[in-house]
């Protein structure tokens, strides 16, 4: 199977192109330009490299957030065209799993996170279970400081592996600090994610669980900046 993956979640997203789940060729976005601008560029120049045509490609993989709404916009958009023109399957896929799916984690208890500004967390953890790394809660946008005493207080004595993007903001945190001489790690995601989507997107391909290209849409978590400047803050909220 060839799988083109495609992350524009923020700005450290990428373009990869694997066959049966190994990474053939990939892109980083690390040049600061609009995905508006870069993204088709940056999936030629990938296929060429790997000398494929986006006719043999077998499914499109794309991230679905959380994220930056413009940047979700324009990978969903651009993922939506090529599945309607070229009649391939699409699948998305979490950001926040792609991290929690990023490392080898030892634990029992594995979070993600990378950091949403305003000083908060895109975050979310999951549980290891015999079918593998499942989800143990919604994506939220929360602070540091409340992701972490969230997750101590629900994995107690259980050893917990933080992978994020950002770790930084993880350890300064004195939960973070105390449970880690305890045995928990912290560790840093991969930093080209779309690779881990292609992966993640390909298991499920091999048990038809595929997106509906008119239903799929961006999981942002959060309003926009804009969207909260015209509509206001939530009721009870000032």
């Amino acid at each position: 199977m060839i799988t083109l993956a495609i992350d524009t979640s923020d700005a450290r997203g990428s373009v990869f192109l694997l066959t049966d789940g190994a990474a053939v060729s990939g892109k980083p976005h690390d040049d600061g330009s609009d995905y508006s601008g870069w993204l088709l560029p940056a999936v030629s120049e990938i296929l060429v490299a790997a000398r494929v045509r986006m006719e043999q490609v077998d499914l499109l993989a794309v991230s679905t957030g959380p994220g930056s709404f413009t940047g979700l916009r324009v990978g969903l958009t651009t993922v939506k065209a090529w599945a309607e023109v070229y009649g391939k399957p699409i699948i998305g896929v979490c950001r926040l799993e792609a991290i929690a799916h990023s490392r080898e984690a030892k634990s029992a208890f594995i979070t993600a996170s990378y950091d949403a500004q305003r000083g908060q967390l895109f975050a979310a953890w999951y549980r290891r279970s015999a079918a593998g790394i499942e989800k143990a809660g919604d994506e939220r946008v929360i602070s540091p400081e409340d992701f972490a005493q969230q997750v101590d207080e629900e994995a107690r004595d259980a050893a917990v592996s933080w992978i994020s993007l950002d770790p930084q903001l993880l350890q300064s945190l004195e939960t973070v600090r105390r449970r880690a001489k305890s045995g928990d790690e912290i560790l840093p995601a991969a930093s080209a994610l779309s690779a881990t989507i292609g992966k993640l997107a390909e298991r499920r391909a091999a048990t038809g669980q595929y997106s509906d290209p008119m239903s799929l849409d961006a999981n942002y978590v959060r309003r926009s900046d804009a969207e909260i400047f015209w509509k206001g803050p939530p009721a009870g909220v000032r």
